[in-house]
């Protein structure tokens, strides 16, 4: 597929945005991470739960993402848009999201399995061709068995046509040596869990059965995550209690360290989660119980030496809790201990910017890049007039979202903090 003539310069300024890289594989520093998909991709919440932990998280240095959601969408017509809408922008790293309607919501029929399988292949021909050094295919999801209704197929029909697709996704990723990220066995399992737990109402992809509450959409993000190859290290902070010392890996300095109080400065962050009631599948943090999203992900360890007591409570921002000195030996997980902790407002302050800088992702790429080409077809006589003015605004468009991304970025900024370690009382 040729790149429209009016699109040349704006790759030619894109590219000095980004950075690519010669070694195929997971995340590289510097990578921008393309996260494409239909409506539920275009519902931004786990491609901003991505993004959050891309930029804040930090599993390599310098790392963002933009979103290609498009509500509605199969493989075919992302495969015949992608050059015009999507790759303008330069992703180094592309993760797919297809499957839920290329199924057509009906059982598995060949006809279905093949044009998924052709048009999956165009779409890692093209991203190949365009210099993407890592794709990362993600079968599609899957249907609530609660809520998910239809006139032809049941939840348990439907979700062994996602599992079929799923399946071509495999093959094809094997084939082609690529990544894949198998979200559909671990919705169904994650699911299966937290029904048994809280009851079969308990909501995980959505009240239509097909676009996910936020407790989906971590299960999702952390699908992705994991197959990117995130190894979930955030830091590790170091007490001695008996010589009155602290230390800590890379992410966050330790400024003192008196009588077991130690105050921090950190610009790698925890992933944090919203919600306190882990009964409501809108809260993020209801899924923990049942995904080891903190385990596998977002290990962010305290270990604390030569305690005088058997018993220790830690204080962290405003929440107390107590531990016995051999788990503190051993390490604990704050992230998972104190979901609540210093770092949720700041998070939450680089989440808006995410948010606000996807939202405009969606309008760029859907409506104002997807519309150039329709000028040129409306207006023929205006193609001189078009070549020089097309690639002016497409260039001033990523100028804007560039000054977006750039705002994300800034928006994590180094956070103080404090941990107090004393004898349990």
């Amino acid at each position: 597929m040729e790149i429209r003539p009016f699109l040349a310069l704006a790759f030619l300024t894109v590219a000095t945005l980004s950075h690519g890289a010669d070694n195929p594989g997971g995340l590289q520093a510097g990578d921008l991470v393309g996260i494409c998909g239909d409506s539920i991709t275009e519902q931004k919440l786990y491609s901003v739960y991505m993004a959050d932990y891309l930029l804040m998280c930090q599993p390599q240095e310098k790392l963002s993402a933009i979103q290609f959601g498009w509500s509605g969408e199969r493989a075919p017509s992302f495969a015949g848009r992608m050059q015009n809408d999507a790759l303008v922008f330069k992703p180094t790293v592309v993760t797919t999201c297809y499957g839920m309607n290329d199924g057509g919501y009906v059982a598995t029929t060949p006809v279905a399995l093949d044009t998924y399988r052709k048009s999956m292949t165009d779409i890692v021909t093209t991203l190949k061709s365009n210099g993407v050094h890592f794709i990362l295919l993600g079968s599609p999801g899957a249907v609530d068995t609660f809520y998910y209704k239809n006139r032809v197929t049941s939840p348990a029909v439907y979700n062994q046509t996602l599992a079929d697709l799923g399946q071509v996704a495999k093959e094809l990723a094997a084939k082609e040596g690529l990544g894949f990220a198998d979200l559909h066995t671990t919705m169904m399992t994650v699911m299966a869990k937290a029904k048994a737990k809280n009851g079969a109402e308990f909501c995980v992809t959505g009240m239509d059965g097909v676009h996910p509450l936020p407790a989906g959409h971590i299960i999702m993000a952390y699908s992705f995550l994991k197959a990117l190859g995130c190894d979930g290290n955030i830091g590790t902070i170091t007490v001695d209690l008996k010589a009155n010392q602290a230390e800590s890996t890379d992410g966050t300095r330790v400024i003192s360290d008196t009588n077991g109080v130690v105050e921090l400065e950190s610009t790698r962050y925890p992933f944090c989660f919203s919600g306190t009631d882990l009964k409501d599948p809108k809260s993020t943090a209801s899924i923990l119980p049942f995904l080891p999203f903190n385990q596998d992900l977002n290990r962010y360890m305290l270990v604390v030496k030569n305690a005088s007591s058997p018993s220790l409570k830690v204080t962290w921002g405003t929440q107390s809790k107590n531990f016995t000195a051999q788990e503190l030996t051993q390490g604990v997980n704050l992230a998972t201990e104190f979901l609540n902790n210093p770092f949720s407002a700041p998070f939450q302050a680089v989440q808006q910017k995410i948010s606000e800088q996807q939202a405009f992702e969606t309008h760029a790429s859907k409506e104002l890049l997807h519309s150039l080409p329709e000028w040129y077809a409306t207006l023929p006589g205006a193609k001189g007039l078009l070549d020089t003015l097309v690639p002016q605004l497409t260039t001033q468009l990523l100028t804007k979202w560039q000054t977006l991304r750039d705002a994300s970025a800034s928006a994590v900024v180094p956070v103080k903090h404090e941990l107090k370690i004393e004898a349990a009382k």
